[in-house]
């Protein structure tokens, strides 16, 4: 029976119990899409990631993500991490990752010593929205009032530069208190078949360039998550998008009530095909093993 190596590692931190845990399979041939989706359910992490050859050898890797229940076409945390475990294992310059989504592009922060110690991804698509969201539904999914949603910049909207999110901006003391709701998540969800079922809500104050963060996507598994690269990455895109500047960056904090602290740093800039984002950030190596199947 084949046997697999995995590490774990803690992105979007520079410290070890902080950011989101990633699991990352090095080597992943041989494996089928059932054993890929027992092991993310085993980790019962937010995603666990699978390395595979690439289908073009100009590129560094494919990667294929999944989470609890599910396969993801792009996602942030999983592809700075993916990028940084490759990189510790002697990948040099920039990476090529291959997805469902799209080519995905990864600059590595180095110390001064040359080591890895980050990540920053180029999300795969332009910035494109569908849909504005209710403002009752958004907030009875969060838990919160329909009077701490803010709709000065924006009214709630899925959007996507990858993977499909609902981003709805809220004031501070709502986002501090707000709890997802998984009956008013299911009856969302159920009016939604676009979204192929994955009700996901990103909520945000903000103040600037500063931003504070919260994402639930409870049917999918992941009460709240940690820290959320794909989404954060939307929301630069989306507040570039709506303003007047041609580039942007922001510092946004995500993670804290789930006493998991975590930074992201998105940027996001308009060029001829439309708004494109990045996002990136530290991580910390946490745990090697091996499963034998």
């Amino acid at each position: 029976m084949p046997t697999y190596a995995f590490v774990t590692l803690d992105v979007f931190t520079d410290r070890p119990f902080g950011g989101n845990p990633l699991a990352v399979f090095t080597d992943a041939r041989g494996m089928t899409d059932a054993q890929m989706q027992s092991l993310a359910a085993e980790m019962n992490l937010s995603e666990t990631t699978f390395v595979l050859p690439p289908s073009d050898p100009a590129n560094t890797a494919r990667v294929r993500i999944f989470h609890r229940t599910g396969e993801m076409p792009f996602a942030g945390h999983p592809s700075i991490g993916t990028g940084y475990v490759l990189a510790t294992l002697g990948h040099e310059g920039a990476l090529s990752l291959e997805m469902i989504a799209g080519l995905v592009k990864v600059d590595i922060d180095r110390d001064g010593a040359g080591a890895p110690t980050g990540a920053v991804i180029a999300a795969p698509q332009a910035l494109t929205t569908s849909a504005d969201i209710p403002i009752d539904e958004v907030a009875a999914c969060a838990g919160i009032g329909p009077g701490d949603v803010v709709t000065a910049t924006h009214t709630p909207v899925l959007a996507t530069v990858g993977v499909p999110f609902i981003l709805a901006e809220v004031t501070g003391q709502a986002l501090s208190r707000a709890e997802p709701d998984v009956a008013a998540f299911r009856k969302a969800e159920g009016g939604r078949p676009d979204l192929a079922g994955r009700y996901s809500l990103l909520l945000y104050a903000r103040d600037g360039q500063d931003i504070r963060a919260r994402m639930f996507a409870p049917l999918s598994g992941t009460y709240e998550d940690p820290a959320t690269g794909s989404a954060n990455a939307t929301l630069a895109a989306l507040l570039v998008s709506l303003s007047g500047v041609d580039q942007a960056a922001f510092t946004i904090s995500q993670g804290v009530e789930m006493g998991r602290p975590s930074i992201l740093k998105a940027t996001a800039r308009r060029t001829p095909d439309g708004v494109r984002a990045t996002v990136g950030g530290g991580c910390a190596p946490m745990f090697r093993g091996e499963v034998t199947l």
